[in-house]
């Protein structure tokens, strides 16, 4: 599987999620949010510390989950271009546990290895989304692996939070 957060994941990701229906999970998720009370909205994820990035901010990926439509989109946004209703901020190692389920986003963000701007209610409807996509998608993101980062990145929990 390609790298966690690589384009060719965002990509494969993106085209899992684009197959899908989930208009009834958006529905249900959009319920506890005045911003996503309509069904759309967006979240957006800066992730610091990727391994193999590219650019200015060689070591900084922004993806955005969009949904609409009872359909959820992801997409790298490197320019900065789509606002989200959200914005997370955190590490490559906080959200490769998060993805595979190894950290719980509420501790993350208790513990403040989590910086969260916007609509907290739309994020907590993004990640709800995106468990009933993973949930229909048989499996979702346990089997990420990181080949690229190796066991330095995935046990680095502990590092500075990533700035605001």
């Amino acid at each position: 599987m390609a790298r966690y957060l690589s384009p060719e994941w965002v990509a494969s990701f993106d085209a899992a999620l684009g197959a899908l229906d989930l208009t009834d999970a958006v529905a249900a998720a959009a319920a506890g949010s005045v911003a996503a009370a309509d069904g759309t909205f967006s979240v957006a994820q800066v992730v610091t510390g990727v391994p193999g990035g590219t650019g200015e901010a060689a070591d900084e990926v922004r993806v955005v989950l969009t949904v609409a439509d009872g359909r959820a989109r992801l997409a790298l946004d490197p320019g900065h271009e789509r606002a989200g209703t959200a914005t997370i901020a955190l590490t490559y190692a906080d959200a490769l546990a998060m993805a595979r389920g190894e950290l719980d986003p509420a501790d993350a963000l208790a513990a403040g290895r989590v910086r969260v701007r916007g609509d907290l209610a739309a994020l907590v409807a993004g990640q709800d989304v995106l468990a009933a996509a993973s949930a229909r998608l048989g499996g979702g993101l346990a089997g990420l692996t990181d080949t690229a980062a190796g066991d330095s990145a995935a046990g680095d929990t502990a590092a500075a939070p990533p700035p605001d």
